[in-house]
């Protein structure tokens, strides 16, 4: 059954899409099969995968809505080396149609019952707000992957969404975890960034990932090919890191499947 991570983080510009999108890639570079899901109404982790959102006939919108089973929608990338669930802006309708509906918190969680088995892995890629996508991304998912800058107005938007995530194992999704804090567009120059992710590793401890993603314009560029920055330089320091990031992932599976096994 796949493991389900939740990529979000209630600060924008922190790099979640570029983290779904390159992650993804890294992961399924080492021959894991991995859907990515995009949630967000602008559709960026779906062309930076190389799927055109604008000719996607089915997206996320309708597995939420109920128009279609979550294997109609999915689509494989062959640029990105794994599947796609689209969005555009027709998933923003989502929200509203599913408003006065029971039940509407478990719509994703439900869809993905068909599909858990064809996968090792599903990164979701989050709208940068709390509402009724993002619900369903944390209800969906088995843990929660935080991508953040290391600076103070990222300590502020990261206790907002801590807030959130305890109201959600609280009440619809007791199971869900923090799986792990990402330090993105990382430059150790920066006194600043440095004392931040310090105070982080602090508070967090081993919830902290030990691979950092560096500012690099390679990461910056890639999405403008529809590729992840691993097809489109796999030398650079930032698809370097993501594959390093992968493997942390992978490793920390491994031993938390050893500990769920009764002896």
């Amino acid at each position: 059954m796949a493991r389900t991570f939740a990529v979000t983080n209630q600060k924008g510009g922190v790099g979640k899409t570029t983290t779904c999108v390159n992650l993804a890639a890294s992961l399924a570079a080492t021959r894991r099969k991995v859907l990515l899901i995009d949630m967000d109404p602008q559709g960026n982790a779906t062309m930076g995968s190389g799927v055109d959102k604008n000719n996607s006939d089915k997206t996320v919108y309708d597995v939420l809505t109920k128009r279609s089973d979550a294997k109609e929608v999915v689509v494989t990338s062959e640029e990105a080396g794994y599947d796609v669930m689209p969005a555009n802006g027709d998933v923003t309708a989502a929200e509203v149609e599913l408003m006065n509906e029971i039940g509407r918190e478990y719509r994703l969680r439900n869809a993905l019952k068909s599909v858990l088995s064809d996968y090792d892995y599903i990164l979701i890629d989050c709208p940068p707000s709390l509402n009724m996508l993002t619900v369903n991304a944390l209800v969906a998912a088995d843990g929660v992957l935080i991508p953040m800058q290391c600076e103070y107005y990222a300590l502020e938007g990261l206790a907002a969404l801590m807030n959130t995530v305890e109201q959600i194992q609280e009440t619809v999704n007791p199971a869900l975890e923090i799986e792990g804090l990402l330090r993105t567009m990382f430059d150790p120059r920066n006194s600043l960034t440095t004392d931040v992710s310090r105070q982080i590793i602090d508070y967090f401890g081993d919830k902290v990932y030990r691979t950092i993603i560096p500012r690099n314009v390679r990461l910056a560029e890639a999405p403008s090919y529809g590729v992840p920055a691993l097809k489109y330089d796999k030398s650079s320091r930032g698809a370097i890191a993501y594959l390093a990031l992968a493997g942390e992932i992978i490793r920390k599976s491994k031993t938390s499947a050893k500990e769920t096994v009764p002896a």
